[in-house]
């Protein structure tokens, strides 16, 4: 029984292993630019790092585009340089996601258009600070963002995408959702929120040519860790191995777009990471032993 156990823990492991690490290519169909039908993509918190990065390289690869971010002067800059840069239709919508009446308004902008292809979930934030301290607004804006408005966009998006049977849904979500450390409780919730909503919406469309993607990246260097609620956190004593690229972040997220990786976490380390937080007895202990430093 003993050796039972053994080999089908093993063969297991291997087998969650192998299906975790690896990269199978994505499954979406990118269309060729069609002047006068052109694909959209939405993309929220579009103004700087990830969802900056989306725009471009949606942009490289024909679409035409919706940016909505606060700071829309930041959005005016960035369609600019792509309409310039690679010919391609700009929409600027500066909106608070936060709030509702920007969400409801942004929820009407999308039910309207008959041509959006992808949606971008991407605006968010961080704070740094346990929860007995936290300024309660700011949580509940936090999870309004992470949980409420992304979950009302891709409502709102979904009757078109799948009445045109082509669409794709990326909800930003973060390694921190499979860590359970101190000092960011509402972030690591709503984040695990966005995965396990990815996932199962992801069952919901299976045959309806709209794929989920939930991308959990792990470090990576955008102005995340500089705004006013990370006053306290100090990014530079992480080891430098550990950050990546917000190009590197995008692009391996669009390649690997519907390749049935519903939570799609780049870069080997931080897959190897989440394998072993996967593992009950080794995510507990490092949670514990972690605590102790933060």
């Amino acid at each position: 029984m003993n050796k039972r156990f053994l080999f089908t823990f093993f063969a297991t492991s291997v087998l969650a292993a192998w299906a975790l690490l690896r990269t199978p290519p994505g499954r979406f169909v990118w269309r060729p630019r069609d002047p006068n039908a052109p694909c959209v993509a939405l993309i929220t918190g579009a103004s700087a790092g990830i969802g900056a990065e989306y725009a471009r390289q949606l942009a490289a690869r024909g679409f035409d585009l919706v940016l909505v971010a606060r700071r829309g002067d930041r959005l005016q800059e960035l369609a600019q340089s792509l309409t310039q840069t690679y010919g391609v239709n700009v929409e600027v919508i500066a909106a608070d996601l936060s709030q509702e009446a920007d969400v409801a308004r942004l929820e009407e902008h999308i039910r309207a258009m008959d041509n959006l292809a992808i949606l971008v979930n991407n605006a968010g934030f961080g704070t740094i600070g346990r929860l007995v301290n936290s300024d309660p607004v700011r949580q509940q804006e936090m999870v309004y963002l992470h949980v409420m408005a992304p979950m009302r966009l891709t409502q709102a998006a979904l009757p078109g995408m799948t009445a045109r049977k082509h669409g794709a849904i990326i909800n930003v979500s973060s390694v921190a959702g499979y860590v359970r450390l101190r000092g960011n409780v509402n972030y690591a919730a709503t984040k695990a929120y966005l995965t396990a909503f990815s996932e199962t919406l992801q069952n919901e469309l299976l045959g309806s040519g709209v794929y989920v993607q939930a991308l959990c990246p792990g470090f990576t260097r955008t102005e995340f860790h500089f705004t006013p609620d990370f006053a306290k956190h100090k990014p530079k004593p992480y080891p430098e191995f550990m950050w990546m690229s917000a190009e590197d972040v995008v692009r391996q997220s669009l390649d690997a777009l519907g390749n049935g990786q519903v939570a799609f976490v780049p870069g080997l380390l931080y897959r190897v990471l989440v394998l072993m937080l996967r593992i009950p007895v080794i995510s507990d202990t490092a949670m514990r032993v972690a605590s102790l430093w933060f």
